[in-house]
């Protein structure tokens, strides 16, 4: 089974036992996380319903890119500004792809009672 995740405004097509760098999210080495925003679920070329669906994934490390070099010049100013930048992203290992009624049950009768 696959699923479309949206996390850090980008989408990632992901099966159990996928490794994915996505952008930093917060967590320590070895937690565990629910990734809900699901765009599309499904299993070869059939498509599944995503209500109530959520993928789980382990934290494997917290990390940085490959620095990329900033660099601006104006010509005949003496216009040079030199700058470095490393963003922060979050390997994952995504566990499994399925329903979660335990918790998305609570969550519904919580609501109502709050706005009452």
């Amino acid at each position: 089974m696959f699923a479309i995740v949206r996390t850090g405004g980008k989408q990632y097509r992901v099966a159990a036992g996928d490794k994915i760098v996505v952008e930093k999210l917060d967590g320590e080495a070895g937690a565990s996380i629910t990734l809900g925003d699901i765009l599309l679920a499904g299993e070869g070329s059939e498509l599944h319903s995503v209500e109530g669906l959520t993928v789980s994934a382990e934290i494997i490390a917290q990390a940085k890119a490959d620095k990329v070099i900033v660099f601006k010049k104006r010509r005949r100013h003496n216009y040079r500004r030199k700058n470095g930048h490393r963003q922060r992203h979050t390997i994952l290992r995504i566990t499994a792809i399925g329903n979660n009624d335990k918790q998305a049950a609570p969550a519904k009768a919580d609501a109502p009672a709050a706005q009452a």
